[in-house]
């Protein structure tokens, strides 16, 4: 099974939002750093993968956006 690119991403945001609430509860100094740098890492690992994922589309711009298509439009001048 590949794991996509989206996956890193749900990661990496539930590990920052994890440390997010570490801080919150005034979480050891050293938990708290050792989760930061790892988190910093996971970006990096984050953004790499989601740059290089094998994904392609025939839509563009012009199709707006995925959740609410509106079809290509032909402007016609007069």
């Amino acid at each position: 099974m590949k794991i996509s690119g989206m996956f890193y991403v749900a990661v990496t945001t539930l590990l920052l939002v994890t440390l997010t609430i570490m801080v919150a509860m005034d979480i050891s100094f050293t938990w708290v750093f050792y989760v930061t740098i790892l988190g910093q890492i996971l970006v990096a690992v984050m953004v790499y993968k989601v740059l290089k994922d094998n994904y392609t589309t025939d839509k563009t711009f012009d199709d707006f956006y995925e959740d609410h298509p509106i079809g290509k439009q032909e402007i016609t001048l007069q």
